[in-house]
Order: C-alpha cells, then structure tokens, then sequence
C-alpha cells in the first residue's frame, strides 16, 4: 500500500474509502464508456472517399449540356508492382479508373492535362446503369471527381510531346547539368 491510502485506511472507516474507490472506478469507466458511445457514433457513419495517383490513359473528352454544364471523362491508369517470390520476377499490376469531372474542372482537364500526365484525384465511387445498344442494363463505376492536382509540370509535359522543339535546348545545356528520373523506373506503361 501506497502511504496515501495508508492515510485514508486510518481516517476513515474501510467502507467509506471502499466506496470512494468504487466511485472514482465508476466514473473512469463511464468515461471510457462514452468515449465508445462517441466512438460508435462515428463509425456508424459511412465514408465514401477516394485518393489516386496515376497517369492519363487518354485524352479528357468533354460534353456539352444544354443548360450550360459539362462533364469530362478520361481514363487513369495506376500500378501496383511487386517481386514474385517463386520467379524473382517484377511484376506489374495495372489498374484502370473511370474518372468524372465536371463543369469547369472539366474544362481545366481538358485544357491542360494530356494523356500520360501524372495527376493526383480525389473523389467519391459512383455506380451508374445505363442501356447499352441492345438495350441491355450495364454498370459502369466511376470516380467521381472532387479535387485534383497536377502532378507532371508544364515542361516534362511540353517535354514528352515536342520532341523536336526540345532538341536546340539540350544541345545548348553544359555537362555540368545533371538529369536525375523524376520517377522510380516501377511505371512500366506504354504511353
């Protein structure tokens, strides 16, 4: 025994000091219990929440509506790469997302991000049915696009698509310049 409760054990009958402990227990517990309820509470909500990174798999395709509004629609594509134990081989896993954005972050995309452009997506997942041409019911999920960041810079961009433009710079560039990959080599995509 700690001499604090050597203390209470001699001014106070054992009951009293019980019952204090009990109480002090009681309320510790109460505590973690709302905590729990609190807890609870917010898990009992649902999240619908999605992160990308990956690179563009075409250009952004725009639609008009009448009422002035547009979406856009391009497909992004992220890796998953890992070394197969059995083989000692690296291998690559491609994924492909639908990605929605609409009005004028639509027309942002289209403006600026090309296909093979790194960008980073946030979003929610959506399904949606639609008829196809036999009049068939089909589910497409998407992401639906909330906020994003271009992640390729207007010269790597420039860089990649104008080949011919970029020769006279590097020829006028010393040996001092040094070019380190902006990426790992783990993005093994044709584009």
């Amino acid at each position: 025994r700690s001499d604090f409760s050597e203390q209470l054990y001699q001014r106070f009958p054992f009951s009293v000091v019980k019952t204090h402990i009990f109480l002090l227990l009681l309320k510790k517990s109460m505590q973690k219990i709302n905590f729990a309820f609190k807890l609870i509470k917010i898990m009992s909500g649902t999240l619908n929440k999605v992160m990308l990174i990956g690179h563009l798999g075409d250009e952004v395709k725009l639609h008009y509506f009448e009422g002035g509004g547009c979406v856009g629609r391009f497909p992004l594509a992220t890796n998953e790469t890992y070394t197969n134990k059995q083989t000692n081989e690296r291998v690559t896993n491609t994924e492909w997302h639908n990605i929605v954005v609409r009005n004028k972050a639509a027309e942002i995309c289209e403006k600026y991000l090309q296909k093979g452009d790194r960008v980073y997506i946030e979003g929610k997942l959506k399904t949606r049915k639609w008829l196809d041409d036999k009049g068939q019911e089909r589910y497409s999920t998407e992401i639906q696009c909330t906020d994003f960041t271009f992640l390729t810079t207007k010269s790597e961009s420039q860089g990649g698509n104008n080949s011919n433009q970029s020769q006279p710079e590097k020829e006028n560039q010393t040996d001092q310049t040094v070019h380190e990959p902006l990426d790992d080599d783990t993005d093994d995509l044709p584009f």
